[in-house]
């Protein structure tokens, strides 16, 4: 019988999957996997907060809840609270009604969301990604609609950021062009602007009537600190323009699988944000309905009350610390062992990820010989590392810069 799909040519490999199958498949008892963006604990398992623990205790007992849908825009409560969690208590926007936030599917749903409403309602349809960026910000705009450029971020040579370059990318941006920039924790470089760096680049970005779009998948796991992780964000919104600001609590929360997260636009307006949140729904309606019930729930649990969100920021502190904590033995691990090049950068950056600086060959040698796996561009999961395995990598990257170039 032919087949309606005989035609279909197999999709082009994913690179943090191929990673992934690689060492799922691999059988040594000493693997070891850094691609992903997880948080691990200090014994190498994925971590259940016990805040969260205690928030789904609460909600299982309380038989009064039930499984009904959700409105289009997701439970109110959580809408509300996610929004006051980037823009802080005393934001003039919220209080001028000029703030439209709904629930979506994490922070790729709120990524996709908001890409689908600008390609609707943009007249300029150019979007600035950073090079590099995460590598679903590009797919998530191109399938949109939009079209998808590149501004310097990383220095290869400096492993930091080319803030020159940045600026001069920006600044000859097409007027009204969209602007995706990373709230703090840099995927993938693990570099972030400085505050004062933040300002040029909101001078810029106002100058050019760019619309910026925030991508805050990492408040609270860059520093530790929920307030300091979202400056940047308030800088830009405290100036009285619109941005967009897509938020996730897969990584702060540890709710990966639940796919909770927020899209937020700031409007210029109570009229303008009225509008907008009219035609956001319209964008939700035959995309997925309604949003799921159990992620909005917990996160809405913690938030508002005084002691769970007391108590999440504690943990949430040790889980950057720890991160924080990793990276110094690791750069003290090259130390030791006299591995040739400059690793400060390896401190330097920030949160999850750390770009090593390795290349593709150095990468796969990593993999054969020492069987830890990362992605092919060096991008290492900081977060996967244990005490037990820094020296493991530090001993694999030390043998990878000194035999293989």
């Amino acid at each position: 019988m032919d087949s309606s799909f005989s035609s279909i040519v197999p999709a082009p490999e994913d690179p943090i999957l191929t990673v992934y199958f690689a060492s799922r498949d691999d059988p040594s008892p000493v693997k070891l996997n850094l691609s992903g963006g997880s948080y691990r604990s200090e014994e190498g398992k994925p971590l259940v907060l016990q805040v969260v623990r205690r928030a789904e205790q609460q909600l299982a007992n309380d038989l009064s809840r039930d499984k009904e849908y959700l409105p289009l825009d997701g439970l109110a409560e959580f809408n509300k609270l996610s929004s006051k969690l980037i823009l802080g208590d005393d934001s003039h926007a919220v209080k001028e009604n000029r703030v439209v936030t709904i629930q979506c599917l994490s922070g790729t749903g709120s990524l996709r969301v908001g890409a689908e409403f600008l390609a609707k309602h943009k007249q300029e349809r150019v979007v600035f990604v950073s090079n590099p960026t995460w590598g679903n910000h590009p797919i998530i705009f191109s399938l949109a609609g939009l079209s998808v450029e590149y501004f310097r971020y990383y220095d290869p040579k400096t492993r930091g950021l080319d803030f020159k370059g940045m600026l001069e990318d920006l600044g000859a941006a097409p007027t009204g062009a969209i602007v995706v920039l990373q709230a703090c924790a840099h995927n993938p470089t693990g570099v972030d602007p400085t505050l004062e760096q933040w300002e040029q680049i909101r001078q810029v970005v106002r100058s050019k009537s760019l619309l910026p779009f925030f991508d805050n998948a990492y408040q609270g796991f860059a520093s530790g600190n929920l307030e300091s992780d979202a400056q940047a964000v308030r800088m830009f919104v405290a100036d009285g323009g619109e941005c967009l600001i897509a938020q996730s609590f897969a990584k702060n929360m540890g709710l990966y699988g639940e796919r909770i997260g927020a899209l937020t636009i700031v409007c210029t307006s109570e009229d303008v944000a009225r509008k907008v949140k009219s035609q956001l729904l319209l964008v939700v309606r035959p995309m997925y309905l309604s949003p799921p019930i159990h992620g909005a729930s917990i996160v809405t649990t913690i938030l508002k009350n005084s002691d769970l969100y007391n108590d999440w920021t504690v943990e949430l502190k040790g889980m950057a610390n720890r991160i924080l904590s990793m990276r110094k033995q690791l750069y003290e691990a090259f130390q030791a062992r006299g591995t040739p090049g400059d690793w400060s950068h390896i401190i330097r950056q920030i949160g999850m990820f750390s770009f090593t600086g390795l290349n593709e060959k150095q990468v796969r040698f990593i993999a054969k010989e020492y069987h830890i796996y990362m992605i092919h561009n060096g991008r290492v999961s900081i977060a996967g590392l244990s005490s037990k395995t820094v020296s493991q990598l530090a001993d694999a990257i030390h043998a990878a810069v000194t035999r293989v170039s």
